[in-house]
């Protein structure tokens, strides 16, 4: 088990803050790519009360006594592991919340599998653990609302730790479970994943002694709803896996708590709304706040408590330590309608560490292939600006994308740095005016064979803008982009 068994694909990070842009043309998901929405079914029953699950078949004592991480029970060991990373919704711990990010070489395909089927050549244990996530696909919303179930109902200590609304993190267990599952035999995916999990699980205050309580329920949870299919075997697989993972997650939360404080409080110093539904924000850190252009960060606001969402940094770091955003208010978005109409110079938010890895190499001269959608255009905006400070001539050529010429709310700011910046070129595409579609106009204005192709946007852009760049010659691996999956982000 977790022997490297994959070729992987293209890197991405979650970096486009959190349009909900649709529409026509490249920003639309093909038909046969369809975006998923989470679950929506609440486990607290009518009246408020938790409700208790019934016909429980619990793990067995052994078992049980097993899932708890511990140095003699053995840990993930990458040949290589990458450094700690400085990838919408953030819903709670125990999850790859469109809080977590994807490590670049996770997503293997655009859109991401929704499957784990073993290969030829998988280990025991995978087909175990792959064979119960195939049993459990049909009924998810029913398995992870009976887990939430088991560990309030056996833990309520630890209900804190989630958000008052659980739609959205029920959706995010469960992706991590087939994120883990499709790479179990893969270790050096696979621990940055779990790595990049235990780091972000910090600003919940989640700690080690809760994860044998997770694992206690999620193994319950399975067993119910795997019951055709489970055996002491299985049991045992899922013990194995789960007491491996999570001491992994641990680890990377320790070493990184000698380093960084789980979050920071900054202070909203402007505001300005760009249109009805877009302002930029910007903030100041309580304390340094270390970070790279091409990344984003997780935020919480005082009216949302617990309740976490994404934004990339709208700028490259700055002398004086001021961070900037660019946030587009989505119907029934609590995080961010309050970040563009209810915050207001001196209001405090929190902010998670630094995440994300569409960042550039400068020890290469490639020149830079940038796709921008909505408030995707905000990373890109960062990236030409850490070029230019770094006093590089290499060439950069921006396609801004919008549905409308009034969506383009950063054409301005693009525009002076073009013409400060030799280098540097700007497109506008816009949806309701062009006469040729993205990847025409990707061609048109080619080759990019010396290019890196950097993508930030709505999912349906995503899609379409990397199969329009590798149809042009850009290899998968010189394409970095926002995961498809942390995109999908309901009630924001």
């Amino acid at each position: 088990m977790f022997e490297a068994r994959h070729t992987m694909d293209a890197p991405t990070t979650t970096s486009a803050g959190n349009d909900g842009a649709g529409g026509s043309s490249w920003f639309t998901s093909p038909s046969n790519t369809p975006v998923e929405p989470a679950a929506e079914h609440p486990v607290v029953a009518p009246g408020g009360q938790q409700e208790a699950p019934q016909g429980h078949r619990p793990a067995s004592g052994e078992a049980r006594e097993r899932i708890r991480p511990t140095e003699e029970q053995g840990r993930l060991q990458s040949p290589a592991q990458a450094p700690p990373s400085g990838q919408h919704a953030a819903p709670g711990p125990f999850a790859p919340a469109a809080g977590q990010p994807v490590p670049p070489s996770l997503q293997q395909h655009v859109p991401p599998q929704r499957s784990a089927q073993p290969g030829p050549d998988a280990s025991p244990d995978a087909i175990r653990i792959r064979g119960t996530m195939a049993e459990v696909g049909p009924i998810a919303d029913k398995v992870t609302s009976y887990f939430y179930a088991l560990l309030f109902v056996r833990h309520p200590e630890l209900r804190p730790l989630f958000p008052a609304a659980m739609d959205t993190q029920r959706d995010r267990l469960l992706k991590a479970l087939l994120t883990a599952a499709e790479h179990i035999d893969n270790t050096p995916v696979l621990v940055e994943y779990l790595q990049n999990l235990g780091r972000g699980h910090r600003k919940y205050g989640t700690r080690a002694e809760h994860y044998p309580a997770v694992g206690e329920c999620l193994i319950g949870a399975l067993s119910k709803y795997a019951s055709a299919i489970w055996d002491p075997e299985t049991e045992a697989a899922w013990v194995r896996a789960y007491t491996t993972m999570s001491q992994v997650m641990i680890d990377a939360a320790s070493a990184d708590e000698l380093r960084a404080p789980p979050w920071w409080h900054a202070q909203v110093v402007a505001h300005d709304l760009r249109t009805a539904d877009i302002a930029v924000l910007t903030v100041r850190p309580d304390q340094p706040y270390p970070f790279l252009a091409g990344q984003y960060t997780s935020m919480e606001t005082p009216w949302w408590p617990r309740v976490w969402r994404h934004y990339s940094f709208a700028s490259a770091p700055r002398s004086d330590g001021l961070l900037t955003f660019h946030v587009k208010a989505v119907p029934a978005g609590w995080v961010s309608n309050a970040l563009v109409h209810r915050a207001r110079p001196g209001d405090v938010i929190r902010l998670g560490p630094p995440v994300g890895s569409m960042t550039v190499d400068h020890t290469k001269d490639n020149g830079l292939l940038c796709l921008g959608g909505g408030t995707g255009i905000a990373p890109i905006k960062a990236l030409v600006e850490d070029i230019a400070e770094r006093g590089a001539r290499r060439p950069v050529e921006v396609f801004y994308g919008a549905r409308t010429d009034h969506d383009l709310y950063d054409i301005d700011t693009l525009l002076r740095l073009e013409q400060s910046h030799p280098w540097l070129s700007v497109r506008a595409v816009v949806d309701q005016q062009a006469h040729l579609q993205l990847p025409d106009a990707i061609r048109a204005y080619g080759p990019w064979a010396g290019y890196d192709g950097y993508l930030s946007g709505p999912p349906g852009m995503i899609r379409n803008g990397v199969h329009a760049l590798r149809d042009v010659g850009i290899p998968a691996h010189r394409i970095r982009h926002d995961s498809v999956e942390e995109l999908v982000v309901v009630g924001d």
